[in-house]
């Protein structure tokens, strides 16, 4: 049997394959569809200190290989995830994730010391990356001193495992990556969505509300895997990869580009069994290959 476990931080996936902030519910969404146990870890949506309405509709729109959306962190806030949510999902057998957003330092702070005492939430995706927030998450995610800022903060408050997740829209993300290691940070996730916008040419109007929304899909795949490439280089944290995976051998590559794990976001919404498939194609490839733990694989693009 093929070894596919990884450690992040200190947390450890029986696998690489894990789900995308944003695209996966609070898991629970999908148990009718794959056993949740099977996935290496699940990361529940955005979640902020207090209930936010998120932005008008429209907010999503197709685009041609991928989508644009400006959800703007629609949820119920932090107390009514450990009150209502934590309940329902803490007994799956898979690493669960708190994606956290704020507006400003203290608001992330105050989440995740709401989260530290909760047994089976042990690690935090701090987004400093998110298009949609007209408040906080793109000027923190933008400048080396901004990340700085909200990590060490976080770091001097929550002990369990802190992933950050990083924005595409920089000149250098692997400046960025470096600022965050060393303000604390165990791992960094990368990338979440571009920015970008779509119009109606019949109405001469935008399609989304918010004017600019953010890009994901298997449109963005190359530029991801060129940015965890690089980041990988630049750290010595792990790298978890996303943007764009859509099936096994999308996963592959992102492994081979140097990422320790990796997340699949959009694609759930076109297959929602894909993660389970994911995980069996890796398996299957390390087999063929006669590779015996996925170490073997992460990082082993040959130049």
């Amino acid at each position: 049997m093929a070894n596919l476990s990884v450690k992040i931080g200190n947390i450890e996936l029986k696998n690489p394959v894990m789900t995308a902030s944003g695209t996966f519910g609070y898991g629970e969404e999908y148990a009718d569809f794959i056993d949740l146990s099977k996935l290496g870890g699940f990361v529940v949506k955005g979640t902020t200190i207090h209930h936010r309405e998120g932005n008008p509709y429209p907010r999503m729109v197709e685009t041609p290989s991928g989508m644009l959306n400006a959800v703007g962190l629609q949820n119920h806030g932090i107390d009514y995830f450990i009150d209502s949510i934590y309940p329902r999902i803490k007994d799956i057998d898979s690493q669960i994730v708190v994606n956290v957003s704020g507006s400003d330092v203290s608001d992330y702070v105050a989440v995740c010391e709401k989260l530290q005492p909760l047994d089976r939430i042990n690690a935090v995706e701090i987004n400093i990356s998110c298009p949609n927030v007209k408040h906080g998450g793109m000027a923190f995610g933008t400048t080396c001193a901004g990340a700085e800022s909200v990590v060490k903060a976080v770091r001097n408050s929550y002990s369990k495992t802190v992933i950050v997740k990083l924005s595409p829209n920089v000149t250098d993300i692997a400046e960025i990556a470096k600022a965050v290691e060393a303000a604390g940070a165990d791992a960094v996730s990368l990338v979440n969505t571009f920015l970008g916008m779509a119009i109606n040419v019949e109405t001469r109007k935008p399609y989304l509300s918010t004017i600019t929304g953010g890009l994901s899909g298997a449109c963005i795949r190359p530029i991801a895997v060129r940015m965890v490439w690089q980041v990988s280089k630049a750290v010595s944290i792990p790298v978890i990869g996303l943007g764009g995976i859509m099936n096994g051998r999308d996963a592959i590559e992102f492994l081979l580009a140097g990422a320790t794990a990796i997340q699949v976001g959009t694609a759930n919404f076109i297959d929602p069994t894909v993660t389970i498939k994911i995980i069996e194609y890796i398996e299957d490839y390390m087999i063929r290959h006669r590779v015996d733990n996925i170490y073997e694989l992460i990082g082993g693009m040959k130049i």
